[in-house]
């Protein structure tokens, strides 16, 4: 997909732009990019245990050292810019993270503040420049404003993306098609004779849902119908294939802009076509939220998953050292530790660490899923339980402490 330039000085200068041409390497390694904004994130945040902010401010400054890099060229690197765009995949994950985790915001509001800041940095970005397309970013300026609306399509996709699993209740892998199939009707209409810029902001911020999604649904467990690699493999995955994408576009120059292109495939604008499409893009967008909607009021998956598990465990109590008598005692004795420090920290009130702690206890049982669940099907489905109230104890927008300590408590006693 390329776009319509408006900008006079772009003939004389386009050998210098600072951005690559729309190619289907540039969507590949886009998605590639949103999936380890996903996947990095939750890594670095919970998995290592840094938490939420200290990983943000981590990821600010990595931000600003890498944008500093990238202003500081005078035509596009391949490195440098993919290196950014990952670096802001991950910070616009985060923000998004710190206002629906850290604040409580819902995120029917964050969609609709991260909306309403794409609409501004938009309109101000056209107002003084005349142009949205990403072609003509030969200037500081205009590339100061394509970066923040990188980031906020980012943070806004993010959203999105949650927002639509929080009303649907749809898994993983399902989850996946809404994203893919409405960036193929983009296309579809971008071939008609969409306007190519306005087709182009809509497929990048749909990518984020859809690399996210693909980022959950390869790193979940089976027991929610993933792949079960986990965020560290899927992070470790998902980077070496942008690493070889770049490599090879270093290599080639097959994404470096040398010339003007047409826009679509005669070459022309057609105004009142593009009007046409416009309605088009407006019934993709109800037939979207009509699906949504029927779709919330459908019996949710994971509830579904919650009753059949989560419920019965909780009303089957283990025999004293069954666990012990059938999990390997160094996987038992890591669930015990990793539990009592989130207790501790609950105790001691550090809601982040606690938060962060406790993500290791689900990370480690979703790895051992497989080779855990056929040695003892009930301690298995009992624990699973005991740990999702755990989960939802600590995760709360408003823990209440003796929640927390009753459900860590009860999963220590099942840990005999």
């Amino acid at each position: 997909m390329s776009e319509t330039t408006r900008s006079t000085d772009m003939t004389t200068r386009v050998t210098l732009s600072k951005v690559p041409e729309i190619t289907v390497w540039f969507w590949v390694i886009k998605i590639l990019c949103t999936t380890v904004g996903e996947s990095f994130a939750d890594w670095i945040n919970m998995t290592i245990g840094l938490g939420l902010h200290t990983t943000a401010l981590i990821f600010t400054v990595a931000l600003a050292v890498v944008l500093v890099w990238q202003l500081r060229l005078d035509r596009y690197v391949p490195l440098v810019y993919w290196l950014a765009v990952v670096v802001l995949s991950v910070a616009g994950t985060l923000y998004t993270d710190i206002l629906t985790d850290d604040l409580g915001v819902p995120l029917a509001v964050s969609t609709t503040i991260f909306a309403a800041a794409l609409t501004v940095v938009f309109g101000v970005w056209y107002a003084r420049e005349g142009t949205l397309s990403i072609h003509s970013i030969v200037t500081v300026p205009r590339e100061l404003f394509y970066w923040l609306a990188v980031l906020v399509t980012f943070a806004l996709g993010t959203a999105v993306g949650d927002w639509t699993l929080e009303i649907t209740g749809w898994g993983p892998g399902i989850s996946v098609l809404l994203p893919a199939g409405l960036i193929v009707l983009i296309v579809i209409g971008w071939r008609l004779g969409a306007n190519a810029v306005l087709s182009f902001w809509l497929a990048y911020i749909l990518t984020r849902p859809l690399g996210a999604n693909l980022g959950d649904w390869v790193a979940s467990s089976s027991t929610n119908r993933g792949l079960g690699l986990g965020t560290a493999l899927t992070s470790t995955v998902f980077l070496t294939a942008i690493v070889a994408t770049v490599i090879y576009l270093t290599a080639t120059h097959s994404d470096v802009v040398e010339e003007r292109e047409p826009t679509r495939p005669s070459g022309t604008p057609h105004p009142g076509r593009e009007r046409i499409m416009l309605g088009y893009y407006g019934a993709v967008a109800v037939a979207a939220g009509v699906l949504l909607i029927w779709a919330s009021t459908q019996p949710h998956e994971t509830s579904a998953t919650e009753e059949e598990t989560g419920t019965a465990s909780i009303t089957t109590t283990l025999t004293p050292g069954q666990v012990s008598a059938h999990f390997p005692a160094a996987d038992v004795t890591d669930f015990r530790t990793i539990t009592q420090d989130t207790l501790t920290k609950v105790h001691a009130g550090d809601h982040t660490g606690a938060v962060a702690r406790i993500k290791d206890l689900e990370t480690a049982w979703d790895d051992d899923e497989a080779s855990l669940r056929p040695l003892d099907e009930t301690a298995w489905v009992v624990l699973d339980g005991r740990i999702d109230s755990a989960l939802k104890a600590v995760r709360a927008n408003t823990p209440d402490s003796a929640t927390e300590t009753q459900t860590l408590t009860a999963l220590l006693n099942e840990l005999q």
